[in-house]
């Protein structure tokens, strides 16, 4: 049993001060408000709950800086792709875990406290399955144990190389397997994140030039009523492939073939006409937007002001992890919308931009209950109430203020079921984590 007090928090009833909460094996048990810190209780200043980073594919941490090269061609996400595919065939298990637990130790720095890893890395170097076909998968859910994250695996189904049933190329050997295969792979990832406290399981099919129609079809019920995350309309070259081959757009596609409801996430969604872009506010699933690495990929910008406007939900993900930081992300949604349209508050302010955040990433990572309430998990964010960009203000202005402002530097103190994972802005196991990150990527960039 633990007691939590703050100076003010943010509550799903809104801002409330003098809050305390009791956890009781990581839940919080009690919430009560205009109360007194009591002997032995751990005090924070500005108490938010953790936001669910929707996407990760946590092995590309160790790529950042490595792909931004120019070349007289020009680069693109397709030329930043042929160097993912060099990086992946030099990885080993024992890397991805390394990886995966500094990128998820930095999540937990910026105020991320579950993750969705779209995991696709699963076969061996020479494109076989390992003896366990869950290998990727157990260090995955090893990293985010030492971590202390909490987790939602998302395996990823991918068997084909382009639109309607193209063959895998060599280059994507890793990443491929049948519909048998993903099913014993979904079966055995359950077992893997056993051990991992609050761990969820769901699917990714991991988009439409990956999945024939039969196969997506086939694939969908294991899912068994947990999240299904897809990557779609990402580049206009998709959209254009797609229309090719079926005639129709890739979210049109999509919302015509399968139902689509509230357990699924459409990673990125960025190209959709007017038409996909409301069918897919009314159909309840959640956008996944990843600002920061749309904006490295040159990808293009969402179109979130027609989007919101039909109550569309969204959530936010680090992809591919280049830089990590929530409060970024936020901030690069908004302000991508103000350079395209040239007016301020197209997504919204800061404090919208996050209260819808973190409901979209709960439902999209299968999370039941949210926010500091009896029942959730106490997954808890403390910012520092004496950055410069937080002094005097109350409220929502504290959102606004660190979201557009202060950002990762901001947050001082993360709970992760009541449990302090990050303490003075730093992950209390950095070091260690760190040291094997850093020999891991000597190794690799020696091979």
């Amino acid at each position: 049993m633990t007691g939590l007090w703050f100076e003010t928090a943010l509550l799903p009833q809104g801002w409330a001060k003098g809050v305390r909460l009791l956890v009781v094996d990581g839940m919080i048990a009690a919430v009560g408000t205009d109360a007194e810190a009591r002997a032995g209780d751990e005090r924070g200043e500005i108490g938010l709950p953790g936001v669910g980073n929707l996407h990760s594919h946590a092995f590309q941490r160790a790529m950042a800086g490595l792909a931004q090269t120019r070349s007289p061609a020009g680069e693109d996400f397709w030329s930043w792709r042929e160097v993912m595919y060099r990086f992946v065939g030099r990885l080993t298990p024992e890397d991805v875990e390394s990886i995966a637990a500094q990128a998820y130790a930095e999540m937990l720095e910026s105020g991320f406290t579950r993750v969705g890893e779209f995991h696709y890395l699963h076969n061996d170097l020479d494109g076989k399955p390992y003896s366990d076909p869950a290998e990727m998968a157990r260090r995955i859910a090893a990293a985010a144990e030492t971590a202390g994250v909490a987790l939602t695996l998302l395996p990823v189904f991918y068997a084909q190389g382009g639109f309607g049933g193209e063959k895998a190329a060599d280059r994507q050997a890793r990443f491929v397997c049948g519909a048998d295969s993903f099913a014993r792979l979904v079966e055995q990832s359950r077992a893997a994140i056993a051990r991992v406290p609050g761990a969820r399981l769901g699917i990714a099919p991991h988009s439409l030039r990956a999945a024939t129609p039969d196969q997506l079809a086939a694939i969908l019920p294991l899912a068994d009523g947990g999240p299904i995350h897809i990557h779609i309309a990402e580049q206009t070259a998709e959209v254009d492939a797609c229309l090719a081959w079926s005639g129709a757009r890739p979210v049109a596609w999509l919302l015509d073939h399968a139902e689509v409801d509230a357990r699924w996430c459409l990673v990125h969604a960025t190209h959709m006409d007017r038409t996909e872009t409301t069918r897919l506010a009314e159909s309840g699933a959640v956008a996944g937007l990843c600002p920061i690495t749309e904006a490295d990929l040159g990808d293009g910008l969402f179109p979130a002001g027609p989007y919101f406007a039909a109550g569309g939900a969204f959530g936010v993900g680090s992809d591919s992890n280049v830089r990590i930081d929530l409060a970024e992300e936020l901030r690069l949604l908004e302000w991508g919308q103000r350079l395209a349209h040239r007016a301020r508050g197209v997504a919204g302010s800061g404090a919208e931009l996050f209260k819808a955040a973190l409901a979209g990433g709960a439902r999209s990572l299968g999370e039941a209950r949210v926010g500091l309430e009896v029942g959730a998990s106490a997954d808890i964010v403390n910012l520092d109430a004496e950055h410069p960009s937080l002094i005097g203000r109350a409220g929502d202005a504290l959102l606004d203020g660190w979201i557009f402002s202060a950002g990762r530097q901001a947050v001082t103190t993360v709970w992760r079921r009541g449990v302090r994972v990050v303490e003075g802005g730093r992950h209390v196991r950095a070091e260690a984590i760190a040291a094997r990150y850093r020999a891991t990527l000597a190794g690799i960039l020696a091979r």
